[in-house]
């Protein structure tokens, strides 16, 4: 059946764009450029596709689109000009842009309007003009011209060298022509399980045709080949596969018909610490890794060859065995190298190197950390360690920077210092220490919770961002090129996971970095407002609390803020904060209040029972928040709710006679600063 007959009057069209190798970092974000450009071209010429599906192989990019309308519709475009009567210099300027003359306008109510008509176009038009300006318009991160017309800065630019183009609009070519190379309907296979040319139909074939010559189109399916071959591959040799979709990705933009195969390396590298054998071969040769029965990494890897091999792929796992085993031996090297060499002494090199122009070398940097992290357990803010260790840990943390096998692997910071402090005889929380000390890294990472290890990392965090404060250079809008706010994360993090119990004026003044930190106050209190909102907590509550003053133990403000939320997203709470927002209302408007104007002879019983709850609720209050009870003080808080709001149905406040006014303006001055105790409510939203 003809493709454009099989809809009607709408029909699918097909692009591909076929090259050299695309990178498989590009890939994915190719196929969405793809399909946005497409369909921007066609909303420009009035047009749209039932549905849009982009494709992405190592050797193309392509895109089928269905229901798509034969032509464009006419339309008729209307522009408003000038007010009749304007000067003549707006009249023919809006005639020159419009191309029509004066009598061919329309007035209406006093202003002219300009109406064209424009004829429909055929979708082949539209899209033979489309696609070259695609192509032209393709933002590839990195691109490059080639042949003897890259001479010209105005010739081609693509990823790689584009060497062909189908487009096929129903079961026709749509004819267009980009630096020579002419549309068709030609593409080719796989470039080694498949020769010569493929003519494709029309859409509708166009996947199946691919993959009989062997090009699975959808990454998704590639993506699946891998990830179930690779641990079938594995299971096949009674090991369990590391997963890691990452790489399941990056070897589904490197092949086009993907075998995965299993190859084995001389156990004798498993001497080398089993991370740096992953990122061996996971960065340099695109392997997964194996783990044995006993959950320990196992001499074996898989690859993803583009090929079914005809000796089962014996020649490819060869190879690849003889390639990772080079790798190997370089990390081998590297790891017995720096294992000659001890912390300390490579300690002694980070002076050498600059951690910022304004805040000295590496060196000054450790001796800071370490003189806080000594701090922070004599203080007791970091509980169940040892100075000494402290101090130990911190002296050491960076040493790894300057090693060989960080110097290759640079993601190996901290974990290749763990084991060369262990190596080396250091404690266990020492070595471990080294090792965690840059965590959390990120939102999700783990959060340190050995006593040592705390000291360092939360002295670490602290340091860089009272120095970097106090030399000025802190975020500005979405610039953050020293990670502060990732840091501020995780000194948060730190912080209240460890329920660690201190001001933040004086963790910032023991930095000694000799400044005012009000700046980096409110900076830690807005990342915390980030963090706890992504947990649940309201934002305003942490400004309810904060802004009383006087608290910057973050773990009890958070403690506070919490209390607050359970109470308030009570109905009890939210009448609550309804009569202190109506109290606080009404001794804003009046002139002068004294809480403890004295109560006039002939006082009713709602202001009697305000009184006796407040005598009550007040001291209960006071004493729950010194007691860090903040649920017992919302409790007692909740006891004057009942009474207030029988206060305000019972009596005018703003009575005629002074001694009744002053004395119940008192009241509510009484129940405002009750309340206060534990939360500026005026801050709450509600």
């Amino acid at each position: 059946m003809d493709g454009k007959e099989r809809m009607g009057s709408v029909t699918d069209f097909l692009l591909e764009l076929r090259s050299e190798e695309i990178p498989a970092r590009m890939q994915v974000k190719a196929k969405e450029d793809l399909a946005r450009l497409f369909n921007d071209a066609l909303a420009k010429a009035g047009l749209a596709a039932a549905s849009v599906e982009a494709f992405a192989t190592p050797r193309r990019l392509a895109l089928i689109a269905t229901g798509l309308p034969l032509a464009t519709e006419a339309v008729s475009e209307e522009t408003k000009g000038p007010k009749v009567g304007a000067p003549p210099q707006a009249m023919e300027g809006f005639l020159r842009k419009s191309g029509l003359t004066q009598d061919q306008l329309i007035e209406r109510d006093g202003v002219y309007f300009a109406v064209v008509e424009k004829a429909g176009r055929q979708t082949a038009d539209v899209l033979a003009e489309a696609i070259p300006a695609i192509i032209r318009a393709f933002p590839w991160p990195k691109s490059q011209r080639w042949g003897a017309a890259s001479a010209s800065t105005e010739s081609l630019r693509w990823v790689r060298p584009l060497q062909g183009i189908i487009a096929l609009l129903g079961d026709d070519v749509v004819p267009c022509e980009i630096d020579g190379i002419f549309s068709g309907a030609a593409t080719m296979g796989h470039r080694f399980h498949h020769s010569g040319p493929i003519t494709i139909g029309n859409a509708g074939d166009y996947v199946e045709k691919l993959r009989e010559a062997y090009v699975l189109l959808h990454f998704s399916e590639r993506c699946r080949i891998i990830r179930d071959g690779a641990e079938a591959a594995a299971k096949a040799a009674g090991l369990t596969l590391v997963a890691d979709e990452g790489l399941v990705t990056e070897n589904a933009g490197l092949t086009e018909w993907p075998v995965p195969m299993l190859g084995r390396f001389d156990p004798a590298f498993l001497e080398v610490p089993q991370e740096v054998i992953q990122l061996t071969a996971r960065v340099n040769q695109k392997y997964f890794v194996c783990h044995d029965k006993a959950g320990k990494l196992a001499n074996a890897f898989v690859c993803t060859a583009n090929i079914e091999a005809h000796d089962n792929g014996a020649a490819i796992v060869a190879g690849n065995e003889k390639v990772l085993a080079a790798r190997l031996s370089d990390a081998k090297f590297f790891w017995e190298q720096d294992l000659k060499v001890a912390l300390d002494d490579q300690a002694q090199k980070l002076a050498q190197i600059t951690f910022h122009e304004k805040l000295g070398s590496v060196a000054d940097k450790v001796e800071r950390v370490a003189k806080l992290a000594r701090w922070l357990v004599e203080e007791g803010i970091v509980k169940d360690a040892t100075a000494d260790a402290a101090e130990r840990a911190a002296r050491l943390c960076k040493a790894d920077l300057v090693t060989g096998m960080v110097g290759e692997f640079p993601e190996l910071q901290g974990i290749m210092g763990g084991y060369y402090a262990r190596a080396q005889g250091e404690s266990d929380a020492v070595a471990d220490a080294v090792r965690d000390h840059y965590k959390p890294v990120g939102q999700g990472d783990d959060v340190p919770t050995a006593p040592v290890t705390v000291a360092v990392s939360l002295a670490d965090k602290l340091d860089t961002l009272a120095q970097f404060f106090a030399a000025g250079m802190p975020p500005t809008g979405s610039k953050d090129p020293f990670a502060l706010r990732r840091a501020a994360i995780g000194l948060l993090s730190l912080l209240l996971q460890n329920d660690l119990r201190c001001s933040l004026k004086d963790m910032l003044g023991a930095t000694g970095a000799g400044t005012s930190f009000d700046t980096l106050e409110e900076f830690l209190v807005d990342r915390l407002k980030v963090q706890q909102r992504e947990a649940g907590v309201r934002h305003d509550l942490i400004d309810a609390v904060f802004s009383l003053g006087g608290e910057d133990d973050l773990v009890r403000l958070l403690a506070r803020v919490k209390a607050l939320q359970a109470y308030i997203s009570t109905a009890e709470g939210a009448n609550l904060l309804a009569a202190y927002k109506r109290a606080a209302n009404i001794l804003k408007a009046a002139d002068a209040v004294d809480a403890a104007a004295p109560a006039p002879v002939d006082f009713v019983a709602e202001e009697s029972l305000l009184l006796a709850a407040l005598d009550t609720a007040e001291p209960q209050a006071a004493a729950a928040v010194d007691a860090e009870d903040f649920a017992g003080a919302m409790a007692a808080l909740a006891s004057l709710r009942a009474p207030i709001d029988a206060f305000f149905e019972g009596v005018m406040v703003n009575d005629p006679e002074p001694a009744k006014r002053a004395f119940r303006l008192g009241l509510l001055a009484r129940f405002r600063n009750a309340v206060t105790q534990v939360a500026d409510f005026s801050k709450i939203e509600g």
